[in-house]
């Protein structure tokens, strides 16, 4: 595998990137972070990207984390994100631009990834779902350390609409809820996904995550509950190594 690669992270919000250590699960530079424009058409997020890769001064193969179910290399929703990036091949375009090959990717199964390989799922057996907490609610489902693609849990109706627009950390702020508030839905939701899939180990993920001192002892699962050893660089971090091992949905 290559060994120092770079990630990229496009979110509702930001486009964060940084060139990753495989061998350690580390990144090797600082968290760049730049604005995602708006609108957040393929044309503009992807020459930002293009432009943040030479700004970091990538080699090798790109991995790039997406909002969206990613199928065939192509994007197949667009629920944080201009909605004509559905149907578009986003790794390839990129590909184009840099002229090096990039891996497409869900960018909740990025930060999965980055938690089962380098974090907080390390070395777990069984059933191990990552929730991520940010503008929406990112899923990644793992059995023995594989895997599920695409589960977009968010978008899982909880209390008549779906999940991410009743507990994503977005909700949190707009509604000003606090902690208990918060933990009290986002419990209810960890019961209805438990219910469902049984999982051994809920991973916390996302922006919030960096807050989990304040609020994780509010948590409440028949499941152990973790913190996101990665937090907000999990994606990155998760995009580099879907890079280094060529996955592709």
């Amino acid at each position: 595998m290559e060994r120092i690669l770079l990630g990229l992270d496009v979110g509702g919000s930001s486009i964060k990137a940084g060139l990753v250590d495989i061998d350690r699960g580390v990144l090797t530079t600082p968290l760049k972070s730049v604005p995602t424009p708006l609108p957040a058409t393929p044309q503009a997020v992807l020459e930002t990207c293009a432009a943040i890769d030479r700004d970091l001064g990538g080699a090798g193969t790109i991995g790039l984390a997406f909002p969206a179910v990613v199928r065939g290399g192509r994007a197949r929703t667009a629920a944080n994100v201009d909605r004509s990036w559905i149907g578009y091949a986003g790794g390839e375009v990129l590909g184009q631009l840099t002229g090096r090959p990039v891996v497409f990717i869900n960018d909740a199964g990025a930060a999965g990834i980055a938690e089962i390989d380098a974090g907080a799922g390390k070395g777990m057996h069984g059933v191990v779902m990552l929730l991520t907490f940010g503008t929406g609610i990112g899923s990644a489902l793992f059995l023995d350390g594989q895997l599920v693609p695409n589960t977009e849990l968010g978008h899982l109706e909880f209390h008549g609409r779906d999940a991410e627009l009743t507990a994503s950390a977005r909700v949190r702020t707009e509604e000003r809820l606090d902690w208990p508030a918060w933990c009290g839905r986002v419990n209810d939701y960890l019961a209805k996904l438990h219910a469902l899939f049984w999982p051994d180990l809920f991973i916390i993920g996302g922006s919030i995550s960096e807050d989990f001192g304040q609020f994780g002892h509010l948590l409440e699962s028949p499941a152990e509950i973790r913190r996101a050893t990665h937090g907000a660089q999990a994606g990155v971090v998760g995009a580099a190594f879907a890079a280094a091992r060529g996955l592709q949905r």
